[in-house]
């Protein structure tokens, strides 16, 4: 047998039973595919579930409010997803009535949609001949053929892309890319592959130069930034506090959160006091209490961000401030979110 065929003959006999798979429909293929990005099925499967629950249709999508989805996305992170699958669903519904696109040219055009999104999508809801390259199939194809470019260059996303095509079989598009992206998630794992007992290792490249943990290979990610927040969490005698949305480019682009104080390093009493906004400093010193007695760090991809938690008392009533009940109501980062909860189980 080819490569292709025992990838789809590997497919039909280990394939996992997921929601997905059981539709051609684009509305969900698309829902779970731009989920599924940079996120495991174990953790994108209860949200792609909440989200046709609360968006039957492309069309209930678009006319969602914006915070609404991202209320739903919260936890989910790389919040520009969710922002991008919003607008998406206003072009379907608006430019083209409702209905996916049926080619890979319209298909990569959609804000959000990149070349393995619409690979995926007209190969899975339209059977074409698209090849779809993620994670998981450079991991295959990079083993199997032995190839060390490394797979986030220029030259190594081109020579995939080809390699791919080359490999794949036109005439069940479907189950192929569907088949090799479970094979390397399934079989070819990234750290425990089972080559004992894999379809291809008597032909795999790497595993006969015993190589198969050198590959793929990936340039080194860019330097991480730390940076140092610390989050004024001001309360009046009527429970009630501030939350301020971000705005402009940057992290957690349209969620909410406290007001912020950032610094060079890690902030003290006296630093951070200094730097409360006005209309929530206050004379004594003792009515700022940190919450937090080590600091939370939270990771993302480029930055890790060093946090403190000041509680402000203020009697001074909050103009507009928000009911502490109400704060859950509000889609926030996941670090404000497991602050909300600990502060509520703690005073409330």
């Amino acid at each position: 047998m080819s490569f292709s065929q025992k990838i789809l003959h590997w497919y039909s006999e280990n394939k996992r039973d997921l929601p997905w798979r059981h539709t051609t429909d684009p509305y969900k293929i698309w829902l779970s595919e731009i989920m599924l990005q940079q996120t495991r099925v174990a953790q994108g499967t209860p949200y792609y579930f909440s989200f046709l629950e609360h968006f039957p249709t492309v069309e209930d999508l678009a006319n969602a409010s914006e915070e609404k989805v991202l209320k739903l996305w919260q936890g989910l992170g790389y919040y520009s997803r969710a922002r991008n699958l919003h607008a998406t669903a206003k072009i379907i519904s608006e430019k083209y009535k409702g209905e996916f696109p049926s080619n890979y040219k319209e298909l990569l055009a959609l804000k959000g949609v990149g070349d393995y999104t619409a690979s995926a999508i007209a190969s899975i809801c339209f059977n074409l001949p698209e090849p779809v390259v993620d994670g998981n199939v450079y991991r295959v194809l990079a083993r199997y053929f032995g190839i060390d470019t490394p797979i986030n260059s220029t030259e190594g996303i081109a020579q995939f892309k080809t390699l791919a095509r080359e490999v794949m079989d036109p005439t069940n598009m479907r189950d192929y890319n569907q088949g090799i992206m479970e094979f390397g998630a399934i079989q070819c794992a990234p750290q425990k592959p089972y080559c004992l007992h894999c379809p291809l290792n008597d032909s795999c490249a790497s595993l006969s130069a015993n190589k198969i943990h050198l590959l793929p290979v990936k340039l080194k990610k860019t330097k991480v930034r730390n940076r140092y927040f610390n989050y004024i969490i001001p309360i009046d005698d009527h429970k009630r506090t501030v939350l301020n949305q971000r705005k402009g480019k940057g992290i957690w682009q349209h969620l909410y959160e406290f007001p912020l104080v950032e610094l060079e390093h890690i902030g003290n009493l006296k630093e951070v006091r200094s730097k409360i906004p006005e209309e929530f400093a206050m004379a004594a010193i003792d009515q700022i209490q940190l919450f937090n007695e080590d600091v939370v760090i939270h990771k993302l991809s480029h930055q890790h961000i060093h946090t403190q938690f000041w509680i402000v008392n203020t009697t001074n009533q909050i103009a507009k401030g928000i009911p502490i009940s109400k704060l859950e109501d509000y889609p926030v980062p996941v670090l404000i979110a497991d602050f909300i909860k600990a502060f509520k189980n703690s005073y409330f």
